[in-house]
């Protein structure tokens, strides 16, 4: 479980995260949605480390994150965005491989896992010499995640993983991660911006406006049961944006 307490992040005079408080629980998936400039991105990158809080504490399991413990939280933590984040220079096979040879893995140990979680994802082990350029978007992502799950983290952290993808290939990573998530049983945070693939992924949807979390609960809570005007305002431009297929 990751537990959030009053996190606090602002820019100048930009209030970022405005005294979040949630939890996000062990081996289920929690996604983060809003309008853009929200903070729902902010939020994620302060669960790596990658923003500091200005004020307020984050705790993965009993571990609390600060900065002794920040290097062994982000060997815990997988995390993905958007296109794979991958370095151009490097193959597939040295891109997911990098935190592993880091640790010093020797290359039958990472041959192995490479193995494992090429099946996992459903990357085909034949590119893994190719590099981002020679691959498909699709497989960018793909790679992206053969990344994340390379030490088997307890935490999977995804920025818009699916946002940069065309229709038919979205729809069928889309099956594939859900299917993943639930097989793995780890803890999923995933930031996205559309209802509909929220409702796909989630076990739970964190709605987030102006760095502040307005409703938090099913797909159904924030259809059928809006506890806010803005809440039922989103949910209404959702359905709109999908009926008009923007």
């Amino acid at each position: 479980m990751i537990q959030i307490h009053s996190v606090r992040k602002s820019y100048g005079s930009v209030v970022a995260l405005d005294g979040v408080s949630t939890r996000f629980p062990a081996r289920q998936t929690s996604v983060l949605i809003g309008p853009s400039g929200c903070g729902k991105s902010t939020f994620l990158r302060a669960l790596i480390g990658l923003v500091v809080p200005d004020s307020g504490t984050i705790d993965v399991g009993a571990t609390r994150l600060a900065p002794d413990t920040l290097r062994e939280l982000r060997h815990r933590t997988g995390y993905v965005i958007q296109d794979g984040g991958l370095f151009p220079h490097l193959s597939a096979r040295d891109n997911a491989s990098l935190a592993a040879q880091h640790l010093g893995w020797t290359g039958v140990q990472i041959d192995r896992r490479i193995e494992d979680v090429c099946n996992l994802v459903r990357f085909p082990a034949k590119r893994l010499p190719a590099f981002p350029a020679e691959l498909s978007g699709g497989q960018r992502q793909r790679v992206g995640l053969l990344r994340a799950l390379m030490l088997d983290p307890d935490v999977l952290l995804l920025d818009e993983p699916m946002a940069a993808l065309d229709p038919m290939i979205r729809a069928d990573l889309q099956d594939d991660l859900r299917d993943l998530f639930q097989s793995l049983g780890k803890t999923v945070v995933m930031v996205t911006h559309d209802l509909v693939e929220a409702a796909h992924f989630a076990d739970r949807i964190v709605l987030m406006k102006d760095g502040r979390i307005i409703q938090t609960g099913s797909f159904e809570d924030l259809t059928q049961r809006p506890e806010d005007a803005f809440v039922a305002r989103f949910v209404s431009a959702q359905r709109r944006l999908t009926e008009t297929g923007a």
